[in-house]
C-alpha cells in the first residue's frame, strides 16, 4: 500500500485518486476549490464521469480517499505526489503552465519541511522537455533540494477518455512511466502491479512525447475521415461501404504499416493519387485541407534531408538507395531521386549505390522517367559497394538495406559521416532502452526507443 497525493480533481485527478484508492492504497487529494474538497471528504463526486461515483464513495467509506486544500499536509502524508492540474492554451497555441508551476512550487515548499525521499508525478498533459527544464528547476527553486538527492520527478501521462475514463484506467491498453533514472520508477511500478495492458518504462521526454503523438493521430483520423466523407458524398459516392470496405485491410490500412518514421514517400502511386484526389476536390470547390496538405509535407521532409547533406559541408557523399522503396527497381517519383538531383544542383560530387536497381535492366515508363529526371544516371551508379563507401565523406542511407549490406556498413563507416534516412538505422546503437512488459508476465522485451539524430558521427 502506497500513500498518494493528487494535486488538482478535475476530470483527470478524480479518477487517479479514486481509481487509485480502489487498488487499497491510501490517497489525499488537492484542490483549491474547497467544494470539490467538501465533496471528496464527503463521498460524492466533483465531476461527472459514469463508475466514478461508486468508486468515490467506496473509498471514502474505506477511509482510503479524503481531500484537502492544504498541499503542503498533502505532501507530508504521502510519499508520491500526481500533479494533475489542466494545462489549457493560451490565445496563441502555447500552452498555459500556470497550475504546473503553482503546483510545482506548492510541492517545493512542503519539502523544504520533509525529510524523506518524495516522488513528484506529471500526469499533466504537458510538452516533451518540460518536466527536465520547467518542474524540476521549478520544485528546486522552492524547496532548496535537488532532484535525484531528495526528491524525483517522474512522468506518467494519462489515457482516459471522458466518458469511460474509469474503465480506461483500470483496464489501459498501455501505461508509461517516463524517469531520468529508471530506479526512480520503483514507487510507480508497485502502484500499477497487476494492471492490464502493457507497461512501458522510458525516458521523460518519450513519456512526454507519447501522448502528443497518440492525441495528433486520433484527431489526423478523425479529420481523414470527415474530409473523405465529404468527398464520397459530393461525388455520390456510399461513404460507409467505402469505410467499411478500407477498414477491412488490417494489414496496410489499419495496421502499423506506415507508422515508422523514415524518409518521404514516393512511388508511380502515392503522389498521382493524392494530387488526383485534390484536384477532384477543387473541381467541386470542396476545401479539403487535410488531403490538400500531404504532399507540401513530404516535399518538407525531402527539403529537411536536402538541408542536413549540406549541413556538412562535405562534397563527396554516396547515397544508398535510389528506388522509393526496398525490394524495387522502381524510380518514378523516388525521393532518393530527387535528393540527389538537389546535391548535384549544389555541386556535391555524388555516387549511388542500390542493389535493386540496374540501368540495362530498366525498361519502358520507369526508364523514361529516370532518363527525363536525371540523364546522366549511368554514370552515378557505382557496382562496388566496398570502394564507393571508402571514397566517400558522407553515407546517406534513403531505404532499408539488407542485413548483410548493413554489417559491411558498419565496419566500412568508420570515421565518415551517416546520415540516416531510412526506417531501420543501420549501425547506429540506441542512445537509451525502453521496456515494455506485460504486468501479468515476468518476461521482459528490449525494445528501441531513440534514434540518433538525423547526423551521426560514427566512430
Amino acid at each position: 500500500m502506497k500513500h498518494v497525493s493528487v494535486f488538482g480533481l478535475g476530470y483527470v485527478g478524480a479518477v487517479t485518486a479514486a481509481c487509485f484508492a480502489h487498488k487499497g492504497h491510501r490517497v489525499l487529494g488537492v484542490d483549491v476549490n474547497p467544494a470539490k474538497v467538501e465533496m471528496i471528504e464527503s463521498g460524492r463526486v466533483p465531476v461527472f464521469e459514469p463508475g466514478l461515483d461508486r468508486l468515490i464513495a467506496e473509498g471514502h467509506k474505506a477511509c482510503r480517499l479524503h481531500a484537502t486544500t492544504d498541499p503542503i499536509a498533502a505532501v507530508r502524508q504521502s510519499e508520491v505526489s500526481f500533479l494533475c492540474v489542466a494545462t489549457p492554451s493560451l490565445p496563441n497555441g502555447r500552452l498555459d503552465l500556470r497550475s504546473v508551476q503553482r503546483s510545482c512550487e506548492e510541492v517545493g515548499k512542503a519539502l523544504r519541511l520533509k525529510k524523506e525521499f518524495h516522488w513528484v508525478v506529471l500526469r499533466s498533459t504537458v510538452l516533451p522537455g518540460t518536466a527536465k527544464s520547467l518542474a524540476i528547476p521549478w520544485i528546486e527553486a522552492a524547496s532548496g533540494k535537488r532532484e535525484g538527492v531528495d526528491f524525483a520527478v517522474c512522468s506518467n501521462p494519462e489515457f482516459t477518455r471522458e466518458g469511460c475514463a474509469v474503465a480506461d484506467f483500470l483496464n489501459p491498453m498501455i501505461t508509461i512511466l517516463g524517469a531520468g533514472n529508471p530506479d526512480h520508477l520503483l514507487p510507480l511500478r508497485e502502484l500499477y502491479e497487476g494492471i492490464s495492458g502493457q507497461i512501458f518504462e522510458t525516458s521523460l521526454g518519450v513519456a512526454e512525447m507519447v501522448k502528443y503523438v497518440c492525441n495528433a493521430f486520433h484527431a489526423l483520423k478523425i479529420s481523414f475521415a470527415n474530409e473523405i466523407g465529404t468527398l464520397c458524398r459530393q461525388l455520390d459516392v456510399d461513404e460507409r461501404t467505402v469505410t467499411e470496405i478500407f477498414l477491412s485491410d488490417t494489414r496496410l490500412n489499419t495496421s502499423k504499416a506506415y507508422l515508422t518514421p523514415g524518409f518521404a514517400f514516393g512511388g508511380s502511386c502515392l503522389p498521382k493519387d493524392l494530387r488526383a484526389l485534390a484536384y477532384c476536390a477543387k473541381q467541386h470547390d470542396l476545401d479539403l485541407p487535410l488531403l490538400r496538405a500531404i504532399m507540401p509535407s513530404n516535399q518538407a521532409h525531402l527539403e529537411r534531408a536536402v538541408e542536413a547533406v549540406l549541413a556538412t559541408r562535405r562534397r563527396k557523399i554516396v547515397v544508398l538507395g535510389l528506388s522509393f522503396k526496398p525490394g524495387t527497381d522502381d524510380l518514378r517519383e523516388s525521393p532518393s531521386v530527387q535528393l540527389v538531383k538537389r546535391l548535384l544542383g549544389a555541386g556535391c560530387q555524388i555516387q549511388i549505390w542500390d542493389q535493386d536497381v540496374s540501368l540495362g535492366r530498366l525498361i519502358g515508363s520507369n526508364r523514361q522517367f529516370i532518363e527525363e529526371e536525371i540523364p546522366h544516371i549511368g554514370a552515378l551508379l557505382a557496382t562496388d559497394f566496398e570502394k564507393t563507401i571508402q571514397e566517400s565523406e558522407v553515407v546517406v542511407v534513403s531505404k532499408k538495406v539488407s542485413e548483410e549490406t548493413e554489417e559491411i556498413l558498419k565496419a566500412l563507416a568508420a570515421g565518415k559521416i551517416m546520415i540516416d534516412l531510412s526506417c531501420h538505422p543501420p549501425g547506429f546503437s540506441d542512445a537509451e532502452a525502453m521496456t515494455s512488459h506485460k504486468t501479468s508476465s515476468t518476461q521482459e522485451i528490449s525494445l528501441q526507443a531513440h534514434r540518433e539524430h538525423l547526423v551521426a558521427a560514427v566512430s
